[in-house]
């Protein structure tokens, strides 16, 4: 374990020691009182809506041992109520972060694998952690804390932990340097250039120019990409006799292959055909597999023993609101892959939505965010992939879903089996009375239409 004191703090920042122990270790760190823990150090963050310098005394009530704080009422009377706690003042407490998160990594030589990608971070994450950690116990990102406040954050919860497998999420230029600079990866992956996030970037190729921004803190890493995505195989090609590149897929030729794939319903199997090695993946889906690829060749940049990436590989389990699959008590199943949406995504959930066994197959679609000039043309796409699917009946519900709507429509699916829902609540109400026993139903949409309240309100009383 690394200790970082109150003086680390102080030489990195620049700040200002108020009062307290410059000797004092600070082990934990907290930006919400509420959730806050006793004796981590309360950094105060200030956002559009919020000023984190207005809580500090709360964190000294809730049992924080010191603040980092840009600016508070420092009176006399005040101070006098927290006579032995620890007061840094900074000219800007976000930039603090940054710059404590940093050197909280520097003082740890370890393998720190960063993800990033238009589709699939958050479950490629998770099973590469779950493959590093049959080696070394290994720290993740939560969820997709994964911007400039999450990651480094979650390098400041680094404790005797022996690896790091971080998430890093963009919605412009600039901000995976920020976050790459701040982790110093040594292993990059890149999972895929989709279309997620293209009304703020313009172009896929920008989406690839903000990924690559992941080598920016990098000092020769090795660069694990997906060779089945077509702008990252062409990088590739013109990069690989500068850059240490490895690759992963199922329709090309890489470094690492699949073989002989069998998908199921809930997992599938195939060979990794370099070793010839079987591996079952414990989630349905073809772009599971993909993911699996990719956890093996992080696995084996690591040296791991096969053995050991395997039994990464079958026991992982994914992140919550990420096709999680449940049945009701009247035997129907639902999906809940709500928790964001692209694309690519949204093809890939519909393809294994077509390769489930049931007595109908339904759509449950909502909007794609963020998506700019692109929003009807990559909604009508989706609407493509419904028919194309076979999807039996298909509702939708947003500002842009009607065009998934009319995609559907234009190339063949019958409109009496499509449904456009105005008010989120209705969707309930009309599955109630066109639900059978048998049936599944896929809930997908970016974060912001939460569409998972609505999974949650059937797991309640379905």
């Amino acid at each position: 374990m690394k200790d970082l004191t109150v003086q680390n703090i102080l030489e990195v920042t620049n700040g200002r020691l108020l009062q307290g122990n410059p000797e004092m270790i600070c082990r934990s760190f907290s930006k919400d009182t509420r959730s806050l823990q006793e004796h981590d150090i309360y950094i105060a963050i200030k956002g559009g809506n919020f000023d984190g310098n207005l809580f500090w005394e709360k964190a000294f009530e809730q049992g924080a041992d010191g603040v980092i704080v840009s600016s508070i009422d420092y009176s006399e009377q005040v101070r006098g109520r927290w006579n032995g706690k620890a007061i840094i003042q900074v000219e800007d407490t976000e930039e603090a972060l940054y710059k404590v998160a940093s050197f909280k990594r520097s003082l740890y030589d370890i393998p720190v694998i960063a993800v990033t990608g238009s589709v699939g971070k958050t479950s490629t994450k998770d099973i590469i952690a779950n493959v590093v950690s049959q080696k070394y116990k290994t720290l993740k990102t939560i969820g997709n804390n994964n911007n400039n406040i999450g990651l480094p954050f979650t390098i400041l919860r680094l404790q005797d932990e022996e690896a790091m497998v971080l998430e890093m999420g963009m919605n412009h230029l600039g901000e995976i340097s920020l976050l790459s600079k701040i982790a110093k990866p040594n292993i990059c992956v890149i999972t895929n250039i989709g279309t997620s996030h293209i009304g703020n970037l313009g172009s896929r190729e920008n989406i690839l120019k903000a990924k690559l921004e992941i080598l920016d803190g990098a000092d020769n890493p090795v660069v694990i990409i997906n060779e089945d995505d077509d702008l990252l195989r062409k990088w590739q090609q013109k990069n690989n006799t500068q850059i240490n590149i490895k690759t992963f897929g199922i329709e090309s030729t890489s470094d690492i292959n699949a073989s002989q794939i069998i998908l199921k319903e809930n997992s599938s199997e195939f060979y990794i055909q370099e070793e010839n090695i079987k591996v079952k993946v414990p989630v349905g889906g073809k772009h599971f597999i993909l993911n699996a690829l990719c956890a093996f060749s992080v696995g084996k940049a690591l040296k791991m023993k096969n053995e050991e990436i395997v039994k990464g590989i079958e026991n992982f389990q994914l992140t919550a609101k990420r096709m999680e699959i449940k049945e009701t008590k009247n035997g129907i199943k639902i999906i809940n892959d709500a928790y964001n949406a692209s694309l690519e995504s949204m093809q890939a959930s519909l393809n294994y939505l077509s390769k489930c066994k049931a007595q109908r197959k339904i759509a449950v679609l909502g909007d794609m965010l963020e998506l700019g000039n692109y929003a009807e043309k990559l909604h009508k796409k989706v609407g493509e992939a419904v028919y194309q699917n076979k999807i039996d009946f298909l509702i939708v519900n947003g500002y842009n879903a009607k065009y998934i709507a009319e995609g559907a429509k234009k190339i063949g699916m019958s409109e009496k089996n499509i449904l456009y829902i105005e008010n989120k609540e209705d969707i309930l109400n009309k599955l109630k009375q066109i639900l059978q026993t048998g049936d599944v139903v896929l809930f997908k949409a970016s974060n912001g239409m939460k569409f998972f309240d609505l999974v949650e309100t059937i797991e309640k009383e379905w």
